[in-house]
């Protein structure tokens, strides 16, 4: 059971309160070339992407959030760092969110001015600490730990409440996934806003995704994170499949077709790897609720996938199908995927 935490509308897309964990990601190019910005903003939607953050370096890519902003249909988080001033054009300018840093966005009367204008666009902001950026009172009092990235990122929002924002989310990441899921399990306990879980430079795509996956998977679980990013040195588009996968593992997602497959042993008599590698190819464009099993022999096959709509598993001339378990159909081993693939295409309605 997920935690309940406070509503915030991003852009029409609600996040915390009950709604599902959202998936977001954030663009590698330039703000200012509206042009490749929208392309990848709309391969992310596409690809399932439901909230994007642009950076935001100088004025020209704040004043180009509202060409952006004009082309895509997802809601558009503008990322600021070191200047109020930034924040305020974004938003002037279109933007459905913003994210600071309180580590650099500067004193309290820069805040002040950024809680204004947001106030005015009625939009919310995320408080994104991380290590890199935790203010130093806190790093002389506590060293970089969990605690010293917690009371960073409260600081702020205790800054934004005084002058009457209260549609915030919060982030506290890190590179170290014992440090994130300790900072992230401790700011659960002291706020009800929603959380935008991460990992933040967590690496090129394996160890990236083993990283989001330890750190955002035991939070997950925990019933923390409100929305999230699984952060990666490669195409962004990888970054919304990994977060898919992520949050069909941990049972948040149930609407897709879910692939068992045995990693094989000396009994295995047929190729059932490169079977099990086109079925999951096959099946990720689909939206439905089915477990379908390749297994790699006839001994334990059937049995140990019995809780699967359909299954395969195989011999050295001839495999069998099952439901449930239960085998319907013998068939020789050179006509065994044909047969596999009408079968599936049955249960999914084609």
């Amino acid at each position: 059971m997920n935690k309940l935490t406070k509503k915030v509308s991003v852009g029409g897309v609600f996040v915390g309160g009950g709604a599902s964990v959202k998936i977001q990601s954030m663009c590698t190019a330039k703000t200012s070339d509206i042009g490749a910005t929208v392309a990848q903003i709309n391969a992310l939607e596409q690809a399932g992407c439901e909230i994007v953050r642009v950076s935001v370096l100088d004025e020209a890519d704040a004043l180009a959030i509202k060409g952006v902003r004009s082309q895509i249909k997802i809601p558009l988080v503008a990322d600021i760092h070191f200047s109020s001033k930034l924040a305020v054009t974004s938003i002037e300018n279109g933007a459905d969110k913003v994210r600071i840093n309180p580590g650099n966005i500067g004193g309290e009367n820069e805040i002040k001015l950024v809680a204004d204008c947001i106030k005015a666009h009625k939009i919310p902001v995320r408080v994104g600490a991380n290590t890199g950026s935790i203010e130093k009172e806190f790093l002389a009092k506590y060293g970089k730990n969990e605690r010293s990235l917690v009371e960073s990122a409260l600081k702020s929002v205790c800054v934004l409440e005084k002058y009457g924002v209260n549609d915030i989310v919060i982030s506290v990441k890190a590179s170290s996934v014992p440090l994130t899921v300790g900072a992230y399990r401790l700011l659960a306990q002291k706020t009800d806003y929603p959380l935008h879980i991460g990992v933040t430079e967590a690496g090129t795509e394996e160890m990236a995704v083993v990283k989001s996956s330890a750190a955002l998977g035991a939070l997950l679980l925990d019933g923390i994170g409100d929305t999230l990013r699984v952060s990666i040195t490669d195409d962004p588009v990888k970054e919304i499949l990994a977060a898919k996968r992520l949050l069909r593992a941990v049972g948040l997602d149930k609407n897709f077709v879910n692939i068992i497959s045995c990693p094989t042993c000396g009994r295995c008599l047929w190729n059932s790897m490169a079977l099990a590698k086109k079925v999951t190819s096959y099946v990720e464009q689909f939206s439905k609720p089915l477990k379908i099993a390749v297994m790699g022999c006839v001994v334990n096959g059937p049995g140990e996938a019995k809780d699967c709509d359909i299954g395969i598993a195989g011999a050295q001339d001839y495999c069998v199908i099952f439901k449930n378990g239960e085998i319907i159909k013998k068939v020789p081993a050179d006509k065994a995927e044909k047969e596999f693939f009408k079968e599936i295409n049955a249960l999914l309605g084609l």
